[in-house]
């Protein structure tokens, strides 16, 4: 699994000096075929005046349609797109938005990457086009928001590559983070103290590691991280550590455990046999129009075209 990338990617603005243009000399040219046609009819009598600019009105008309609809193509979109939120949908969203920038040069996509609970807040309260949520909505998150997953995440449960162990239960799991088991010994492996690596309130690997778990405002931390970034390197420095992360962020610096016999990967995944799982969101505002750059935005990647680009992160995409 590669590990986590960083990007600046987001939005607003739209249309191209070149589309405005079109239409404004399609009109110019249309006028003068108008007086021309009129000029021309008035010296051979009214009705056949009538007739002319009638026919020099349709002509302008049709111009003005057609570079219309050159303006709004695709390739003529541009501005900013911002995506906030969730860490752990960093490596999707930098790969996503760097292929749709390159299908658009016009276009900007910025990422600011808060966690799961603050980009759902940044698109409730519009300071972000789109949130980005590894986790689905809950009754005490704003309202007026929709979620709409484009990719399933395994969470992987990690150790120092030192560590013996290869498996583990998802009930030892919990006892392991709730303080019950304490040293890596009552799990089969080295004596070894066990230190508890987690996320921060608000994350959604937290939330989605905890509600799995049935771990819940029970977890009993050695240290609370404020990224997967963070997470990964911790426990790759500490051969008694053990962690969980985004699989699409993990790298042959830390060691992922089976669970239950159980690796995570696509297809277990997908069939369930992997338990330790949660979607990626993009979260939108319910009573806000999003600009023409973030829409194009938002249709490409909750579309098949992006299936590919998201498989490639080690995440399963739910459109193919």
């Amino acid at each position: 699994m590669a590990g986590i990338l960083s990007a600046a990617l987001v939005a607003a603005g739209c249309g191209s000096s070149s589309g405005t243009t079109q239409t404004s000399s399609a009109a110019g040219s249309s006028a003068k075929t108008t007086e021309a046609a009129a000029d021309t009819a008035a010296s051979s009598g009214s009705a056949t005046a009538d007739s002319a600019a009638d026919s020099a009105e349709k002509t302008s008309s049709g111009s003005a349609e057609a570079s219309s609809a050159a303006a709004s193509s695709g390739a003529e979109i541009s501005g900013t797109v911002s995506t906030d939120g969730s860490t752990s949908m960093e490596k999707v969203i930098t790969i996503l938005s760097e292929q749709f920038q390159n299908d658009h040069p016009g276009v900007t996509v910025t990422y600011n990457p808060t966690g799961s609970s603050s980009g759902i807040t940044a698109a409730s309260e519009g300071s972000t086009d789109l949130g980005l949520a590894s986790r689905d909505l809950k009754d005490d998150d704003p309202q007026g928001l929709t979620a709409t997953t484009i990719a399933i995440d395994g969470i992987g449960i990690i150790v120092n590559p030192q560590n013996t162990l290869d498996d583990i239960s998802l009930d030892d799991i919990a006892k392991v983070y709730t303080g019950e088991i304490t040293n890596w010994s009552d799990l089969g492996g080295s004596d070894g103290e066990i230190v508890c690596i987690g996320r921060e309130a608000g994350s959604g690997t937290r939330d989605g590691f905890e509600s799995i778990t049935g771990t819940k405002d029970a977890c009993k931390l050695s240290q609370e991280l404020t990224s997967t970034g963070d997470v990964i390197q911790t426990v790759a420095n500490n051969p008694n550590a053990i962690g969980y992360a985004s699989i699409a962020d993990l790298n042959d610096t830390v060691k992922t455990l089976t669970v239950d016999g159980v690796a995570p990967s696509e297809d277990t995944i997908l069939d369930g046999t992997y338990k330790i799982q949660r979607n990626f969101n993009i979260i939108t505002n319910d009573s806000a129009t999003l600009s023409p750059q973030a829409q194009a935005f938002f249709d490409y990647i909750t579309s098949a075209d992006a299936a590919d680009l998201i498989s490639k992160t080690g995440a399963v995409p739910v459109n193919k």
